[in-house]
């Protein structure tokens, strides 16, 4: 059998479609269902059970699958082995960052990067945690931006900086006189909150230690907009945190509105994460140092408290 052959078993292992799987793999399906074919009769197995819907793998066909996902990464780890051997800091590199760290961060090393290391080719998306983490355990992504810890037995994390959470409130709320707010004087009924999905969210309740029904309130609000939460709290209806980050571009009327919490800060933990077996640490080390250098202008607080990004269950 073939690398080839394999990365087409992979492919619809992951899609469960023969179809779908040939169209991601750029040949004919009559193409990748014969290679498949091929490997199965190598075998004397069935590696996919086609009389279900959608397809799904037989108990050994399991077992194929995740060494084929081996055997495909080492292979596709060759030339990383060549490039580091070299000194080549150079090739294509997917990197995904979740949407509450993407706005700020990226503008801040990007330019800088490709002008530094003008050989590599940045693939970036933009993706909540969860999805990270299947990409970069499935083998889509070389590494991400994201917050930690996250605990994922198979990545891992390098702290690229903490940042803190700032409250935003509004001149007629009750702290607004304060200059340093505590834990205890947010209200999480009245705290504007990210959708579902962004782990900002989850720190938030993390950080307030309690759960909230959002369908209990008057309204129920489906934005991933830091902005969109800022104007609702200038109409009068809640309050909200930010990333420290995200504040630093706010125009100076809504700087007023600002409240940094007593120390120790809560704050996020933000890493460079990638799977453990990732040869790539050319380029990691490249995107660390970039990274690092620009951020320690912007960002230095040490004296912080880390609210986990992971939701509660």
């Amino acid at each position: 059998m073939t690398i080839t052959q394999l990365q087409y078993v992979l492919a619809v292992a992951e899609y469960k479609n023969f179809t779908l799987a040939a169209e991601k793999c750029f040949v004919t399906q009559p193409t990748l269902s014969m290679q498949i074919q091929k490997v199965e009769e190598e075998l004397g197995i069935q590696i996919f059970d086609r009389t279900k819907k959608p397809i799904q793998m037989t108990e050994i066909g399991q077992k194929i699958v995740n060494q084929a996902k081996n055997i495909v990464n080492e292979a596709d780890r060759i030339q990383d082995i060549v490039h580091q051997q070299k000194g080549f800091i150079g090739g294509e590199f997917r990197l995904g960052i979740i949407p509450t760290i993407m706005p700020t961060l990226l503008p801040m090393f990007l330019s800088n990067f490709i002008k530094k290391y003008p050989k590599v080719k940045l693939i970036i998306e933009e993706l909540h945690t969860e999805d990270i983490i299947f990409k970069l355990n499935n083998g889509h992504l070389d590494a991400a931006i994201a917050a930690t810890p996250l605990n994922e037995e198979k990545i891992k994390e390098i702290v690229l900086y903490f940042e803190p959470f700032v409250a935003y409130i509004p001149e007629n709320h009750g702290v607004f006189n304060k200059k340093e707010i505590e834990i205890s004087d947010l209200n999480l009924d009245e705290i504007l909150l990210l959708q579902d999905g962004h782990c900002f969210r989850d720190s938030i309740l993390n950080l307030c230690k309690r759960d909230t029904n959002l369908e209990n309130n008057h309204f129920k609000i489906e934005s991933g907009s830091f902005e969109t939460l800022i104007k609702l709290a200038d109409e009068g209806l809640g309050t909200t945190l930010l990333p420290y980050l995200h504040t630093l571009d706010l125009k100076e009327k809504d700087q007023v509105k600002l409240r940094h919490f007593v120390e120790p800060k809560p704050a996020r933990e933000v890493s460079l994460i990638y799977p453990k077996n990732e040869l790539k640490i050319h380029i990691i080390d490249a995107l660390r140092g970039t990274i690092a250098g620009v951020i320690k202008g912007a960002i230095v607080f040490q004296n912080v408290k880390i609210i986990s990004p992971k939701a509660s269950k």
